[in-house]
């Protein structure tokens, strides 16, 4: 099996099967210390839970393939990015786990999606048929049922909040199709953003992960789910001790909504938000970098209606403050829609309280808020410039991109790109709009050769020039 896949895509072919355990109970400081000295017992315990999952389907003829995943993954039957898919079966392996005694399994949307029959495999090789239920690509969460549960256990939710970098992860199952497979390593960090959509928060594991990952638990040494395994970080296609799951914190809900209604309702306070660095902060006269100021408001939305305005600098959410912009958008779209919602805002050196009531959130504001994909690949998230640093710059409105982000290991960071930074133009012409970005850097990477960008950065011009690092791959296993 040779095919590498897309970030939510899957591995297409033979099935493979792999799950991880992620540990360190936060009630136990010997445990997260001490490495525990066997793990048969949890082995033992939770290897029932865990199923593979077979997704077939037909990969429509007029699908062209994307330009890659957040770190540019080749296409799913090896053409080159831009060429259309041909028509053909696509079979998808993946895993998954049972949460209830009802039936209902948890997996990744990317390994289901666009099937047309699904599968579940036990360990004994046993198929049974499974019934699609609901699906988020927001959180690339999968909600599927199976009639019949006998031999398969449940797997409890845990707290993937109590868990701390450090702890221990086992992980179980069968990588590339070598069934019964236990590697061990540790939770490496938490709130890991790597560019996959706007609630990107993942757990960072290096227990070995590798294909067939994809849908498959972490659970910590008490035998509870704190992670749905997604991608991996792989600059040559097998592990490197990089693997991201999905929190059980965010996992848990959305799960939740799929099983009661099928779909899954965010709020919505219709704003487009950066982050703020040191210079922002001084500019606006902030006592520190949290927060997120403003850069546009949606006509008609809560936000509007509330009377936030451009260059406000939300503080805090309902009563609690708030870090950054994924952490507002993350924390907003777990509110229902149709609730009242205390903000505080920092506006001309005061500090307002003003209370919105949310609307819902569509999939797609959702798609609107996600990068696309060249920029994921180059590496950098742009808005526009906010107005107080356009008027510091001279420039007007639409003439240069604001970077708010910058992905660690993309090409944008090698380069030397920061957050903050005001991107003027591209190979020489001027960039107002994220296509004319994606556009330049997708030019750049068909003629093979670095995007040669103007940067205004601290008041001064500055010129990087942005090489396109194909090998590195950021894979959904």
């Amino acid at each position: 099996m040779t095919n590498q896949l897309l970030h939510h895509t899957v591995f297409a072919g033979a099935l493979a099967i792999c799950f991880t355990i992620a540990g360190a109970s936060s009630q136990a400081q010997d445990a997260q210390m001490t490495p525990p000295s066997d793990f048969t017992a949890i082995v033992e315990e939770l290897s029932p839970a865990v199923v593979g999952i077979t997704a077939r389907g037909m990969a429509p003829p007029d699908r062209a393939v994307p330009e890659g995943g957040p770190f540019g993954n080749p296409g799913p039957f090896g053409q080159q990015p831009g060429q259309q898919a041909p028509e053909r079966e696509r079979v998808a392996g993946g895993s998954g786990f049972m949460i209830s005694e009802d039936g209902y399994f948890v997996t990744n949307n990317h390994v289901v999606e666009g099937a047309s029959e699904l599968e579940i495999r036990l360990a004994d090789g046993t198929m049974r048929e499974a019934e699609l239920i609901g699906t988020d690509p927001a959180t690339d969460i999968a909600v599927l049922r199976v009639a019949d549960t006998d031999d398969i256990a449940v797997a409890p939710w845990g707290d993937s909040d109590a868990m701390e970098p450090g702890t221990w992860t086992i992980a179980i199952g069968s990588p590339f199709g070598l069934g019964g497979t236990v590697t061990v390593g540790v939770l490496s960090a938490k709130s890991r953003v790597i560019g996959a959509g706007p609630y990107d928060a993942f757990l960072q594991t290096d227990a070995s992960i590798n294909s067939g990952n994809s849908g498959g638990p972490l659970f910590n040494t008490d035998g509870e789910v704190i992670g749905v395994n997604t991608a991996i970080f792989s600059p040559g296609g097998g592990n490197v001790g990089i693997g991201f799951a999905v929190p059980s914190s965010i996992a848990q809900g959305v799960v939740q909504q799929l099983i009661e209604t099928g779909v899954v309702e965010r709020g919505f306070i219709g704003v487009s938000l950066q982050g703020i660095n040191e210079a922002l902060a001084r500019a606006l006269e902030l006592d520190g970098t949290e927060g997120a100021i403003v850069s546009g408001v949606e006509p008609g939305a809560p936000a509007a209606v509330a009377g936030i305005r451009e260059g406000d600098v939300i503080l805090s959410l309902n009563g609690q403050p708030v870090e950054d912009p994924r952490e507002i958008s993350r924390r907003v779209a777990d509110i229902a829609p149709g609730s009242e919602v205390p903000i505080t805002i920092f506006r001309d050196g005061e500090r307002i309280e003003v209370t919105l009531t949310l609307s819902e959130r569509t999939r797609a504001s959702e798609n609107d808020e996600a990068m696309p994909p060249e920029g994921e690949m180059m590496g950098v998230s742009v808005s526009p410039v906010p107005e107080l640093v356009r008027r510091n710059l001279g420039l007007e409105e639409g003439q240069a991109l604001f970077v708010q982000g910058v992905q660690p290991g993309s090409p944008a960071a090698k380069a030397g790109i920061m957050k903050g930074d005001v991107i003027r133009s591209a190979s020489g012409q001027d960039v107002a709009t994220v296509e004319a970005l994606s556009s330049a850097w997708a030019k750049a990477r068909q003629a093979e050769r670095p995007l040669l960008l103007r940067i205004n950065r601290n008041g001064k011009g500055v010129f990087i020039a942005v090489e396109a690092a194909p090998e590195d791959a950021a894979q959904s296993e």
